[in-house]
């Protein structure tokens, strides 16, 4: 018997097409221009004045957006691994004050080692990152020797490192930073860090087999082992990837700044996760695209300077930002209960 389409089914029909015809961050890319907008409205509500047309503020918007964006590429790919890292803002004070310690000038009052001043800047930025990749060594090492929880180790990294930074710096700020260090955090070229990271692991992730491994493990974990994937390397591989991205990361923050401190990247652990999430990545695994997490940063960037702007409290942004994440994850619950 021939079935015909009938007129209630045709528009469904029409509107499944077009969902599978357009890119698939196309949802998240429309939520984020409607709060864009939103904002725009409040501000001409409550200020008499735009919130897009100020340049400053959508520099300072981008300029937030790049240091967490850093360390969210690399939370996008424990996420997908099903892993979790709680360290990423812990490792990014540690990094910056081992930078910025190796990056003075002999011009500073009291310098940490006075028989290393006035370094090339390549020295510090190595040192950096390689504390960080030693960081997200350790996290995946944890993880795949002992059983640990990704919870627990990067949990215990993050008392760690903050207790390191704590005790390298005696708490005291470090300055007086070369210029050529500083540069690396000046103009665009945090905003060009970023984007090059993002690119990178973008093409990784989507055209490489590291890419179709780590989908895989976060897929499912025992079909990957029995498909003959290593798991263990690849995690720490993945681990470590987001340990140098949180070093880079502090690198970068301590040269825009001009100083390292051990206070530096507080709560920035929890801004990756969310924009990770918001982006589309789903912490039950397999699941999380490098682009989703580049629009998930710009939202929560969007969201911080949106309720500054319109006068709302710091306090009740936090209470916001995390009902965001919350429902993030229970949008993203919801639909891994739908799928099954």
């Amino acid at each position: 018997m021939k079935v015909t389409a009938t007129p209630a089914t045709q528009p469904s029909s029409f509107f499944s097409h077009l969902r599978h015809r357009l890119p698939k961050d196309t949802g998240i890319f429309i939520v984020m221009v409607g709060i864009a907008l939103i904002f725009e409205v409040a501000g001409w509500y409550v200020r008499d004045q735009s919130f897009l047309m100020n340049t400053n503020r959508l520099i300072l918007i981008v300029l937030q957006v790049a240091i967490i964006g850093v360390i969210a590429v690399g939370v996008t790919q424990v996420i997908i691994t099903t892993g979790i890292d709680l360290s990423s803002g812990s490792v990014i004070a540690l990094t910056a004050v081992v930078a910025a310690s190796l990056a003075q000038t002999s011009d500073s009052l009291s310098p940490m080692f006075p028989s290393l001043v006035n370094m090339p800047a390549v020295v510090p930025i190595g040192a950096g990152i390689g504390v960080g990749l030693l960081c997200g060594l350790v996290n995946g090492v944890l993880i795949t020797r002992t059983g640990i929880p990704p919870f627990i180790a990067t949990l215990g990294m993050m008392v760690s490192a903050r207790g390191l930074a704590q005790y390298y710096t005696q708490g005291n700020p470090i300055s007086f930073l070369s210029d050529g260090f500083t540069s690396i955090g000046q103009g665009a070229m945090p905003v060009i860090i970023f984007l090059v990271v993002a690119l990178v692991f973008h093409i990784a992730l989507k055209h490489t087999r590291y890419g179709k491994y780590v989908y895989a493990i976060g897929g499912n974990i025992t079909s990957a082992r029995v498909s003959g994937i290593n798991v263990n390397k690849y995690l720490v591989i993945v681990y470590t990837i987001a340990g140098a991205l949180s070093g880079l990361a502090g690198v970068v923050l301590a040269a825009r700044v001009s100083s390292g401190q051990s206070s530096m990247g507080m709560s920035y652990e929890l801004d990756a996760i969310a924009a990770a999430v918001i982006g589309g990545s789903s912490l039950m695994g397999g699941v999380g695209r490098i682009t989703g997490t580049l629009i998930g940063a710009v939202i929560l960037g969007l969201i911080k300077s949106g309720f500054t702007f319109v006068g709302v409290d710091a306090y009740v942004q936090d209470i916001i930002k995390g009902a965001i994440i919350v429902a993030a994850v229970s949008i993203d619950m919801h639909r891994n209960r739908k799928k099954r």
